[in-house]
């Protein structure tokens, strides 16, 4: 499905990952591939409150949570640089979708990097 949200659409997920070669640009592919599910899994289901976008937003973490294993086993991780980076992808996300009071810990609080 494609993402009709031209605020995403023309987005540069996760660039100052890419920009690092500590993070390498295959694994950090699988990350960019995690916030655009999660993308369309928004405009797919439409959440209509903060809990309903922070059950999407849950699973997307736990998608990183088990992308962690492929930082670690390609020689990087999720370390502060990156998490910052992707706990700043998932605010914008949620701010593109309209919701500017998403909680920044909320939005990723099941993860474990």
């Amino acid at each position: 499905m494609p993402i009709t949200n031209q605020q995403v659409a023309g987005h540069a997920f996760l660039r100052q990952m890419y920009d690092d070669p500590y993070f390498p640009d295959h694994v950090v592919d699988q990350g960019r591939a995690i916030l655009l599910r999660l993308c369309e899994r928004i405009e797919a289901e439409r959440p209509s409150d903060l809990e309903s976008l922070y059950a999407l937003t849950q699973a997307a973490t736990e998608e990183f949570n088990q992308l962690d294993r492929e930082f670690v086993a390609a020689g990087s991780e999720i370390e502060t640089v990156a998490r910052e980076c992707i706990c700043d992808e998932f605010c914008s996300v949620a701010a593109a979708y309209g919701f500017t009071q998403a909680d920044a810990e909320q939005l990723t609080s099941g993860r474990d990097w």
